[in-house]
């Protein structure tokens, strides 16, 4: 029993969360380069206001990142010693075509990622790598309206099968769209969408997201062909929706709200859109423009695997001006009085990992990746860097246990695990670095002050441990 022989431990970081060198290698620019932390981030990232480029009145922390741009090696070394079986990360699109219409790409940035990839194989450590993590090229957005235009699926093509074939042998595991179903919730982040007053953003949105399913068949289509042995995922932002109460309406509401998400999965799990899906559309008087070829394309391109990140459970009810919302989640959602929170507002819940697991596996039938699972907290180094996270470690072994029980008991399968930004870097909700997840510390502040130097905390030592003994020890000692 236990987590099979193969288990895929590792950590996951994306490229503008932790990169840098925004201008380095030939890279253009990207939409998740232009967001700023602050007060205007959450309506630029809605797509509410525009910030196409740099300004002097804010502060941008994807220019500088963690610097693991001039770093991966420091930083997979340390990888490698906590026994990483696999590290999640993604490809920064402008760094491959910095504009995103080439028809050749940069070879420079081509380099990079096949140095990245050989430092992870020098210690064993298998890549994950997402093609798009949020980011869209700052050209592709100012001449074509992002994911709203169609001639995206062409350009994002011609990326995949450039790194497909470069990077046969070296990369096996690959996830199309990071958290596909943030598009609905944080568009210009999630897909480079910005909206004109008066525009229907609905329509938008789901034509945009309907150009992402289809790009993501195409991949993984394309990816089967280069290499048979690749493996190709989607990605969804989960956890599942309690009902506030047993009103039958508050549990209708709760399977509504888990289907705005599942939808997505459903496309890329089954291969067509689902009835419910189609129905609201209509209700909402949202027309998808489809060309002829795409049902045949989802339907026959769907994929090999689902993966997810899970950080917290959700509460939906009918009546929700009556109740308080839980704060710092892009997913509203009630407050469940049986849960603590984090210094976020993120509500803690272990089991509802394992609910998570279940009602996914439960749908879909095919194996499962966590890719994404961490706490987001407040750390206070001493002197020396060190930073004793017990309340890390706490969640995150609480975590693994629930996830540990969906596998043992409920039959659940599972590739592997990935806990999200292993070493500290900037948050891609608030965009801050003292919002924290990490197994090593970096020293760096929320307005790009500090050395960057890397620290062991606790938690090292403790996932070390958890790796060794695949899963089997949690203990905190």
């Amino acid at each position: 029993m236990g987590f099979r022989k193969d288990f895929l431990w590792g950590g996951a970081t994306a490229a503008n969360q932790c990169e840098g060198g925004y201008n380095e290698g030939g890279r253009g620019l990207a939409n998740v380069d232009v967001v700023p932390n602050g007060p205007d981030r959450a309506e630029i990232i809605a797509g509410h206001k525009k910030m196409f480029d740099f300004d002097n009145e804010h502060h941008f922390p994807a220019k500088v990142g963690i610097d693991m741009y001039h770093r991966y090696k420091e930083d997979i070394a340390l990888f490698g010693e906590m026994g990483f079986k696999t590290y999640r990360l993604s490809i920064a699109w402008t760094r491959i075509f910095p504009n995103g219409d080439e028809t050749e790409p940069n070879e420079e940035g081509l380099q990079f990622y096949e140095d990245l990839f050989n430092e992870c194989h020098k210690y064993g450590i298998e890549p994950l790598v997402t093609i798009t993590h949020f980011d869209c090229p700052m050209h592709l957005i100012k001449e074509y309206g992002g994911w709203r235009n169609r001639k995206m699926v062409t350009f994002y093509e011609r990326l995949c099968r450039t790194i497909f074939n470069r990077y046969k042998g070296l990369v096996k595991y690959w996830l199309t769209f990071n958290e596909i179903n943030m598009i609905l919730h944080a568009p210009f982040m999630g897909a480079g969408l910005y909206f004109e007053e008066g525009e229907n953003e609905e329509q938008v949105k789901y034509q945009s997201a309907h150009h992402e399913l289809v790009s993501s068949a195409i991949a993984t289509k394309i990816a089967h062909e280069v290499d048979p042995n690749n493996q190709v995922g989607c990605m969804l932002a989960s956890g599942s929706y309690y009902p506030y109460n047993c009103r039958p309406e508050d549990v209708f509401e709760s399977r509504k709200k888990d289907r705005e998400s599942y939808f997505f999965i459903d496309v890329q799990s089954r291969g067509e859109y689902p009835a419910y899906f189609l129905k609201d559309l209509e209700r909402q008087g949202i027309e998808i423009q489809m060309e002829d070829g795409d049902k045949e394309i989802l339907k026959e391109n769907t994929v090999d695997f689902i993966s997810f990140s899970y950080y917290s459970s959700r509460v939906a009810t009918s009546d929700p001006e009556l109740l308080k919302q839980t704060q710092g989640n892009i997913f509203a959602s009630v407050e469940n009085p049986y849960l603590e929170s984090s210094e976020w507002g993120w509500q803690i819940d272990p089991l509802g990992l394992r609910i998570t697991m279940n009602d996914i596996y439960d749908r879909y039938q095919k194996p499962l990746f966590i890719v994404e699972n961490g706490l987001g907290a407040i750390d206070h180094p001493d002197e020396n860097g060190y930073v004793e996270d017990d309340y890390r470690i706490d969640y995150l072994a609480k975590h693994i246990q629930a996830m540990k029980d969906a596998v043992e008991i409920d039959g659940v399968d599972l590739l592997g695990y990935t806990s999200w930004g292993c070493i500290d870097l900037v948050s891609a909700g608030s965009g801050e670095m003292k919002k924290r997840y990490g197994f090593i510390y970096v020293d760096l502040d929320n307005e790009g002050n500090g050395t960057l130097a890397r620290s062991k905390k606790k938690s090292f030592d403790w996932y070390k441990k958890v790796i060794a003994s695949n899963g089997e020890d949690l203990s905190n000692n």
